[in-house]
């Protein structure tokens, strides 16, 4: 890409130290370690990263010019604007040439259930014999018979996104179907993306440590909403509190849909039954009745369902056929996930008050009445604080045993994360506690009868854990196998 389309296409300040805009620009970096001869290396302001810092190393590096919120003292040519995060989003548009224009994008998102949600609609869209990219927590696979590529990020940075939609476009898939984080949509990750419909699934607390109010999280998400214009549509969960505020952002040229248990919705859900074997329902889908069977278990299954089945209809997708393709999908990877049975082991990606008072309340469900439910997690360090004793307290209600352990502690002490969680309790006497994750795992199983069932919760699909100093190999479905194992 020529440097001076770039700049000609941008707002910009003033430009630094730049003679010559003849010249190509041949890749964009923000990480000084990463940048390549003649890249445009971009000075992002994180919370603990100042890329100002960096310019020099990447200028080293052989960056052709740089990108910046303020003029460095250093002879190299800058381009000076406003908001490098917002900038970066554009410049990653243009240079790919903006290839989410050619696609077909539906963006996911809420607090829990994007990930399974986003996977079910990846299976829909096959099913109607349609090809559909998928981006998510877990990585991004083409197809979903694919492997997955793997993710920092559960939405990536704006150049990693647009590089990915442009391979995408590159193998002819027109369809997309990605998790959109809130922490994308606030730091502009997803600016100049083409969303062709929005799908909200809830919105509960979590990441308030970011977003320090629940109405500052509540307008991260509602910026993937704000953004569709006629021909989109918007598939909301009537069922949540926040359903009236999302469809008040949503333009009236924007094609709405619903979906609920409780609520009227498009869609809804009636006569809800949970066994071993999964969720069954009533659907009702515009007045017709249809009879759905799932192989997922949990109230929280029943949701997504709903809500990938009401993007089938908003896509205009064969409903039985898309019923077919939901009652024969399993789970994902780490959510709700049987890894052992003797006694059943569950593992899930709970992190929040709402996801695992969800988990419980299903684990409850396929308890047997002569077992006790045991509940093992943690809460992650350098997060919302606020969450940790109100997940305690879930925890202690619900479940019948409670071990208390460490989560991804990064910076912050594990015993003062652990000491948060049993503030939320009454009775702690009965807690076990070990900071050792997997010492934790362990004490449940030297306390498990046959049929007792154990939620191991927090880290689902995760294979890391991240501790001050260090990221280590740490799996709960391979811990489980190991000492449980797969009976």
């Amino acid at each position: 890409m020529r440097l001076d389309t770039l700049v000609n296409n941008i707002n910009y300040i003033e430009l630094v130290n730049v003679e010559d805009l003849s010249g190509d620009i041949t890749g964009i970096s923000y990480n000084s370690k990463n940048t390549q001869p003649n890249d445009i290396f971009v000075c992002l302001v994180g919370e603990h990263v100042d890329g100002h810092e960096y310019a020099e190393e990447a200028a080293a590096n052989g960056a052709k010019i740089c990108l910046v919120e303020r003029r460095l003292n250093f002879d190299f040519p800058q381009i000076v604007v406003e908001d490098t995060t917002e900038t970066i989003a554009q410049i990653s548009d243009l240079f790919y040439s903006s290839p989410s224009q050619k696609l077909n994008i539906i963006g996911v998102t809420g607090t829990n259930g994007k990930t399974t949600v986003t996977h079910l609609i990846q299976k829909l869209f096959e099913a109607n014999n349609q090809e559909c990219a998928l981006i998510g927590t877990l990585g991004h696979k083409f197809f979903s018979a694919d492997s997955y590529y793997d993710a920092k990020h559960t939405t990536p940075q704006a150049p990693e996104l647009q590089k990915l939609f442009y391979e995408i476009n590159e193998k002819c898939i027109k369809n997309v179907v990605m998790e959109v984080s809130s922490h994308a949509l606030a730091q502009h990750r997803v600016d100049y993306c083409d969303f062709n419909g929005a799908v909200f699934t809830n919105l509960t607390q979590d990441h308030l440590d970011f977003h320090i109010t629940m109405n500052n999280y509540f307008k991260a998400k509602a910026l993937l909403f704000e953004e569709l214009v006629a021909g989109d549509f918007a598939v909301i969960n009537a069922d949540d509190e926040y359903a009236g505020k999302f469809m008040e952002v949503i333009s009236p040229t924007v094609s709405l849909y619903t979906y609920g248990i409780n609520m009227p919705a498009d869609v809804q859900a009636k006569n809800v039954v949970f066994n071993h074997n999964g969720a069954s329902f009533d659907c009702l889908i515009k007045g017709q009745e249809y009879k759905i069977n799932l192989k997922m278990n949990g109230l929280f299954s029943v949701y997504n369902v709903l809500a990938a089945l009401t993007t089938a209809l908003a896509s205009g997708f064969d409903i039985p056929k898309s019923i077919k393709a939901l009652e024969e999908t399993g789970g994902v990877a780490g959510r709700f996930e049987i890894v052992s049975t003797s006694p059943t082991v569950i593992v899930d990606y709970a992190h929040t008050p709402d996801g695992l008072e969800n988990v419980l309340k299903t684990a409850r469900d396929i308890t047997p009445s002569d077992g006790r439910l045991i509940c093992i997690f943690g809460c992650g360090g350098d997060r919302d604080a606020t969450k940790r004793p109100k997940m305690g307290r879930i925890a202690e209600e619900l479940a019948d045993k409670i071990i208390v352990t460490s989560d991804n502690p990064r910076s912050e002490d594990p015993q003062q994360i652990i000491t948060d969680i049993l503030a939320g309790l009454k009775n702690v006497k009965d807690v076990i506690v070990e900071p050792d994750r997997e010492l934790a795992i362990r004490e449940a199983q030297k306390i498990a009868k046959v049929n007792d069932v154990i939620l191991l919760a927090g880290k689902g699909h995760e294979n890391y854990q991240i501790l001050a100093n260090e990221t280590i190999h740490f799996d709960d479905r391979e811990k489980v196998k190991e000492i449980f194992g797969t009976h």
